[in-house]
Order: structure tokens, then C-alpha cells, then sequence
């Protein structure tokens, strides 16, 4: 932490009980060249990484869909989410990580992967830097149903889509969560699924 404009003066841990909550207090320096000291909560629940596994051939994407707390009890009705393939990295590098998870979740043993960019998806509040990955795969690359793990009390579907009814489902709704659509606009835009190398845009809505 370099920013010679910001003085941590002390931090709190509110809560760690599954991840950590804390509450920093600071001096910032604002463009008037005077101090205000100011408080935030940020919550750490460590880096994580995830992937859309993509099949060129068949034109298809494999998604999860799981029971997601926090969006139930904010306006999501049934709680059930459309996600990419995600996990928290521990103590693994992102490359591992996404491999261990894509096997654990999808059921999908994959070796080539490649990092597009990384992101942090809400810096107001949590701490958390997203690693984002695609690779493709094919039927024989697949070694299990997936699921995730029991232990983490994990209960995830594997879905195999079109990837224009992926796209079709992000404009309609059903497709919400974020990263995933990120995901999903990365193909789209770099013709990720474009057979023999042709740039021929797919005939979608503006809204993609």
C-alpha cells in the first residue's frame, strides 16, 4: 500500500466466523490537499477464480445452477443462480484452483486453460480479486458428474447449453449472476465459439 494520500489509523475485526469482516479507520487526503478521517467495512473472503468451458464444435457452454442465499432474500424468488464454473483459490494459484474446481463441479477433467483478465466484482465493500479463465472441452475430457463437494455441503447441476440460448437467457433474466456474463460477452465479442476461424458476428440483441 503505497497511496501517500491514505493513513490506515486502525482496523476492527467486526466478525470471523466464515470469512472476515473488518472496519477501517483512515485519514484521506482529498484534492484540496485537507485530511478527513473516514471509516469503511471491508469483507475478506480471499481471492477465487472461475471459468466458462466452451465446445466449438457442438457451439455449447457448460453452466452450474445452485441454491444462492443472499440473492433470495433479495428478490430472487426460487434462490436458484446460473453460474460459471467458481471456486475461492486457499492456498492454490488461480491456475490450480480452476482446474481442482472445474473437476469438482462440473466433472470435467481439463488441462489448457487460459486467463483472460481479473476483476474485483464489488470493490465498495469486499476485498475479493477474481481470476477469469476459458478452456475448451470435449466428452471424453469428462470423468465424473461433478456436483461439488459434500463436504462443503455443495449441491450444484451441470448444465450444458447452446451458447446463443446462454446469450438469449442473459437478455431475458434468467442469466444474472455477473461474472458469468462477463464470461459470456468475452465469447461473444472475441467469436470464441466461431467455427474455422470465421469473424461472423452471432445474430443477437443489441443488448450483448
Amino acid at each position: 500500500m503505497v497511496n501517500e494520500r491514505v493513513k490506515i489509523v486502525a482496523d476492527e475485526v467486526l466478525s470471523n466466523n466464515w470469512y472476515t469482516l473488518k472496519k477501517y479507520t483512515f485519514d484521506y487526503q482529498g484534492a484540496d490537499g485537507r485530511w478527513e478521517r473516514q471509516s469503511r467495512e471491508a469483507y475478506d473472503r480471499g481471492n477465487g477464480a472461475v471459468i466458462l468451458l466452451y465446445n466449438r464444435e457442438k457451439q455449447t457452454v457448460i453452466l452450474t445452477r445452485q441454491f444462492r442465499i443472499p440473492t433470495y432474500v433479495n428478490g430472487n424468488e426460487t434462490g436458484m443462480l446460473i453460474e460459471a464454473c467458481a471456486g475461492l483459490l486457499d492456498r492454490d494459484n488461480p491456475e490450480d484452483c480452476i482446474r481442482r474446481e472445474t473437476e469438482e463441479e462440473t466433472g470435467y477433467m481439463i488441462n489448457a486453460v487460459e486467463k483472460i483478465f481479473e476483476a474485483y466484482m464489488s470493490p465498495g465493500s469486499v476485498t475479493e480479486i477474481l481470476y477469469f479463465f476459458v478452456a475448451e472441452y470435449r466428452d471424453e475430457m469428462k470423468v465424473s458428474e461433478g456436483g461439488g463437494s459434500e463436504q462443503e455441503q455443495e449441491n450444484i447441476e451441470v448444465m450444458e447449453l447452446q451458447f446463443n440460448e446462454a446469450l438469449r437467457m442473459v437478455n431475458s433474466g434468467e442469466i444474472k449472476d455477473a461474472k458469468t456474463i462477463m464470461l459470456l460477452q468475452y465469447a461473444h465479442l472475441n467469436h470464441l465459439l466461431t467455427k474455422n476461424g470465421q469473424k461472423e458476428p452471432y445474430q443477437l440483441s443489441s443488448a450483448i
